[in-house]
């Protein structure tokens, strides 16, 4: 079956989007239009049509063009993404999807899951939170620290306020964000990214940024994105001279209760590489399921994997540099990370 091309507003892949079960936010034509308006690239849907011209099957895609090689990413920027088919019909997109590949003459499809006939990755791990309505009964699964640190925190008189202007999150959550960046060697995403977030995700409803305050001042913070029954965990930072308040902590726990309350039946706590032993065990604190996230890429030959030294070069140079030279490297260079 030939694959069709849609354009993301198409109310035929809008319907089959939030009638799938599978669909997560990253699955919602917002997130795909927002970062092909940030990074000015073109975004679609490659869609199976039944025969009665609706959508069977598919996935969103942007293609990123790069020294004559063209990509189709689906998605870029994006923890993970598997395509939308029954369980009868995954094999037979694989099929075409890599048909229309040769034909388009893309040079490589790549996705953020796996895909039966298309070159693997070991890529991360993934750590997913089954709720309950009520958040009582998901802190049930949490170890004791996690608890005892929600409620020093609570105790410290930490309070988590939910953004309400643009300024919370291209504001206060981009400084604590560029810091936190900075300690870590990454590059940080353009300001008009947060901007271009806040208009075309949170104000429709479909992601929140929460604060942490102390002594009413933001010191942490978290950006949520929620749609069709999952809470994703998109972004976090912050200030580690306020680590002992433990504002993380009530950060995440709000997140998790707000997403109770939303009617989500799994929290997403997003990627984590491999390394980051730390932060594979604060994700299973909370009583999240670890699993390994697979990439695929459906080409002629297996994609060379990259040695990191270039990556290592940076982060070293970033992490002593002042946080002006995270932001400008952002600007320069984070939309080669596609």
């Amino acid at each position: 079956m030939e694959l069709t091309r849609l354009e993301l507003d198409d109310p035929r892949w809008r319907g089959f989007v939030s009638s799938h079960a599978d669909a997560t936010p990253f699955h919602h034509p917002r997130w795909a239009a927002f970062l092909a308006e940030c990074y000015g690239m073109h975004a679609f849907a490659l869609a199976q049509l039944g025969p009665d011209g609706e959508v069977a099957a598919g996935l969103p895609v942007i293609e990123v063009s790069r020294l004559r090689r063209r990509r189709w990413i689906s998605l870029p920027y994006t923890d993970r993404l598997a395509p939308l088919a029954g369980a009868d019909g995954a094999d037979r997109l694989a099929h075409a999807l890599a048909a229309d590949r040769r034909s388009a003459g893309v040079d490589a499809v790549e996705l953020r899951a796996g895909l039966g006939g298309a070159f693997a990755e070991d890529a991360a791990w993934l750590h997913l939170l089954r709720l309950d309505p009520d958040p009582d009964v998901v802190a049930k699964g949490m170890r004791s620290n996690v608890g005892r640190n929600i409620r020093k925190a609570e105790r410290s008189g930490v309070e988590v306020r939910a953004g309400t202007s643009a300024d919370d999150l291209a504001g206060a959550f981009y400084r604590l964000h560029v810091a936190t960046r900075r300690r870590q060697g990454v590059p940080v995403q353009p300001r008009r990214f947060f901007t271009l977030f806040w208009e075309r995700l949170i104000e429709p409803g479909i992601a929140t940024v929460l604060l942490g305050h102390v002594d009413g001042a933001p010191v942490a913070g978290a950006v949520f994105m929620t749609w069709n029954g999952t809470t994703i965990y998109k972004f976090g930072a912050s200030d580690p001279a306020f680590a002992e308040y433990r504002v993380n902590n009530l950060v995440m726990w709000r997140g998790i209760q707000d997403a109770c309350a939303a009617g989500s039946h799994t929290f997403d706590f997003g990627r984590t590489d491999d390394g980051h032993e730390g932060l594979r065990g604060f994700k299973r604190s909370w009583g999240a399921e670890e699993l390994r996230l697979t990439y695929s890429t459906l080409a002629d030959a297996a994609p060379e994997a990259g040695s990191g030294r270039a990556e290592a070069v940076l982060g070293a140079v970033l992490r002593r540099s002042p946080p002006v030279m995270t932001r400008l490297a952002g600007e320069l260079l984070y939309r080669f990370a596609a």
